[in-house]
């Protein structure tokens, strides 16, 4: 009998924050997440970050002739940065600002209801799912939800 209470309570306590959730209009948003930067010297910029600033190495993503694609450096458990390299397409500076969402299904139809400009939800390299919505401004906003076995997920998951 125990066992059913606790259920039944579960399923109830469950349907209230997701009720809740719903009527604050967010989507489902947890919060900002990352920022992403393009410099001109990766290396270096990986120093600065994990050597100046103490923020540790979370993760890095490798493309298939070894040259490093992306870094994030890990600020708290669930802020990072996102450090790429300039080239062509991506001058130095901010790139995008990473927003996680819970649901990338409802935030993209959420944002889509709104009349933002929204891409197709896709895999990323980090086994992350994504999205991207330009602001007014053409500033681009990266929706990101994490899975179990994305890059992001684990890094947050072993944050000490």
């Amino acid at each position: 009998m125990r066992t059913i209470s606790l259920f039944l309570s579960g399923i109830v306590v469950g349907s209230l924050v997701q009720i809740a959730t719903a009527q604050n209009g967010n989507g489902g948003i947890l919060g900002l997440n990352h920022v992403g930067i393009a410099v001109p010297d990766l290396d270096a910029a990986i120093e600065y970050y994990t050597g100046t600033m103490g923020f540790p190495e979370a993760f890095r993503v490798v493309n298939d002739a070894g040259q490093i694609v992306l870094v994030y450096v890990q600020i708290s458990r669930n802020t990072f940065i996102e450090l790429q390299s300039t080239n062509e397409n991506r001058p130095p500076g901010l790139t995008h600002l990473g927003i996680e969402v819970a649901n990338m299904d409802a935030a993209t139809g959420m944002y889509g209801e709104r009349g933002a400009n929204v891409s197709e939800p896709r895999s990323g390299s980090t086994n992350a799912i994504l999205a991207n919505v330009t602001d007014l401004n053409g500033i681009r906003i990266e929706l990101s939800e994490y899975p179990a076995g994305s890059l992001q997920r684990e890094a947050i998951d072993n944050w000490e």
